[in-house]
């Protein structure tokens, strides 16, 4: 069996009786038969995820979005990925959450875009820290919004960008 399974629906129902069932309208009659014959014989718990479609980023959008960081990256004397950092932090996506001082080391391997966010006392042995999520998981407005912000600073530092048109075009292919 795959490790995960896929399966694209448009509507929903729950039946409540003795059971309780969830039932999912799909578009593929196919992929749920199979889904299903992998999973009749299964003992172990399962987990499903559901979550709405999404469109998917252009590449030509996180290719161009790159190349202007490295371009940035050698006028300003630094390197892409502390760029890409920065713009996390001023256009991207990002949360703050609580994290146990014990769990602090791995919580740091764990999210490589993080910094410390609010020092506690000692007796609350906790530390509140911001996380900036990279753009692979950005959807296709979040990544037009840190775009518009790359090309924002580019034009403040005297780098030539595409047209607002050209931007357009590549901020809506789909991948």
């Amino acid at each position: 069996m795959a490790q995960t399974m896929r399966i694209e629906f448009d509507a929903c129902r729950v039946e409540m009786g003795l059971e309780c069932w969830l039932r999912l309208r799909v578009k593929n009659r196919a992929q749920a038969a199979q889904i299903a014959y992998e999973l009749k014989d299964k003992t172990v718990d399962m987990v499903a995820e559901i979550k709405r479609k999404t469109k998917a980023r252009s590449k030509d959008a996180n290719a161009y979005a790159w190349e202007l960081m490295g371009q940035m990256a050698d006028l300003l004397h630094t390197d892409k990925d502390s760029v890409y950092l920065e713009m996390l932090k001023r256009y991207g996506q990002q949360f703050v959450v609580k994290v146990p001082n014990k769990s602090v080391e791995m919580f740091k391997r764990q999210y490589k875009y993080c910094e410390q966010h609010e020092t506690l006392a000692p007796e609350e042995r906790a530390q509140y820290y911001r996380v900036y999520l990279g753009s692979s998981t950005y959807t296709t407005k979040e990544m037009s919004v840190l775009i518009d912000g790359i090309v924002s600073e580019c034009k403040d530092l005297g780098i030539e960008t595409m047209t607002p048109e050209e931007l357009a075009r590549i901020k809506e292919e789909p991948r």
